[in-house]
């Protein structure tokens, strides 16, 4: 039997199809890890266009009160008006360097009557209650604010907050808590400045690490496994084939070759030997002779 009559029976070609499908699992990987590679890329950008961008007006930056642009993610700008202390809310598990904490939501009263949710940074939990020991309160009466611009968050089915908290950034809702104006729901602002400045201020946002993570490298790892998956096919098919042709001419499989760069190894003499295949009794072979005679 040829090895293409073999390739064609029901059994190879059951595993061929099995290798295909295998393949193209590995494929569509290795094509959504490139897509992750290619977000993480541009979001790495977006930050290096916008983060030390001069600041704009909100106006511009959001005009009409349209959702916010992905590509003006992280645009300062620069607003007026007067923090709502009263409205101001905790937003639970927001970890930092490993110790859990708040971030701080205080709304600006804009003058232009709008509300603007800013978010002044982050605060440890308390060490004996799941809220802070302690929230630096914002500059009263007029305030100028420079802070950098981030789309909202979506909700999260089953996860509640108490009085005074909340459980993610969701500018809709907080847009129906919030007295004392519209709140604009297009984005939030993650404060980077304020005039006059606190004597003391939440922990500030760090600028996000330039990080496209291993996406690249997972990539060429699925393309390769789709590869070696036609690869050990073939060497089973192969290896098939020769045995099939040995059992039809009544010879057997040829042997394992010995180790490169050294003479064969005593069980191999010994296997030899027992094979009674003629290395075994060839000359200047003191371990053939040796295991021959013992």
């Amino acid at each position: 039997m040829s090895i293409l009559s073999l390739a064609l029976t029901r059994r190879w070609l059951g595993w061929l199809a099995f290798t295909a499908l295998f393949a193209v699992v590995c494929v569509a990987l290795a094509q959504w890890q490139w897509a992750r590679r290619l977000e993480a890329v541009a979001e790495i950008r977006v930050v290096a266009q916008n983060w030390d961008a001069a600041p704009v007006a909100l106006a511009e930056a959001l005009p009409g009160g349209a959702p916010l642009d992905p590509a003006a993610e992280w645009t300062p700008v620069e607003v007026t008006g007067e923090y709502l202390t009263d409205e101001q809310l905790l937003v639970r598990n927001r970890p930092f360097a490993g110790r859990p904490g708040f971030e701080v939501l205080t709304p600006l009263l804009l003058d232009s009557g709008e509300v603007l949710i800013i978010n002044r940074g982050w605060v440890p939990t308390g060490e004996e209650q799941d809220s802070p020991d302690a929230v630096p309160e914002p500059p009263e009466g007029r305030v100028e604010v420079t802070a950098r611009l981030k789309p909202g968050e979506p909700t999260i089915a089953g996860r509640g907050a108490p009085d005074g908290q909340i459980a993610t950034i969701h500018l809709p809702e907080l847009a129906e808590r919030v007295d004392g104006g519209a709140v604009i729901t297009g984005a939030y602002a993650l404060l980077d400045s304020e005039r006059p400045a606190p004597a003391e201020r939440p922990l500030a946002a760090t600028r996000p690490v330039a990080d496209e993570g291993p996406h690249l490298s997972y990539t060429f790892q699925w393309y390769l496994f789709a590869l070696l998956g036609f690869v050990g096919y073939g060497w089973a098919l192969r290896h098939e084939h020769r045995a099939l042709r040995a059992a039809e001419s009544g010879e057997p499989l040829a042997p394992r070759r010995p180790r490169r760069g050294g003479a064969p190894s005593d069980d191999e003499i010994e296997d030899a030997i027992v094979d009674g295949r003629p290395e075994a009794r060839q000359p200047g072979s003191r371990q053939a002779s040796e295991i021959s005679s013992a």
